[in-house]
């Protein structure tokens, strides 16, 4: 019986690292990974206008809990 079991194991994880992918080398230049990464940070960020809008969010349903409560 173990025998079996530890076939099977064997054969699973043979599986799994033929399907394991290497990742290829970034060979880009220091000053393209820097502009990549300002970039990606000018796209995310939109000024005040997510502060706003997540601190009106958290307010809401924090608000309308409590009413709930203490309307019983």
């Amino acid at each position: 019986m173990d025998k079996r079991l530890a076939k099977n194991h064997k054969r699973k994880v043979e599986r799994a690292r033929a399907k394991v992918k290497t990742s290829e080398p970034d060979v880009r230049t220091h000053e393209e990974i820097e502009a990549a990464r300002e970039a990606s940070r000018a796209e995310t960020t939109h000024g005040t206008n997510m502060k706003v809008a997540a601190s009106s969010r958290s307010m809401r349903s924090h608000t309308t809990g409590s009413a709930a409560k203490t309307d019983v």
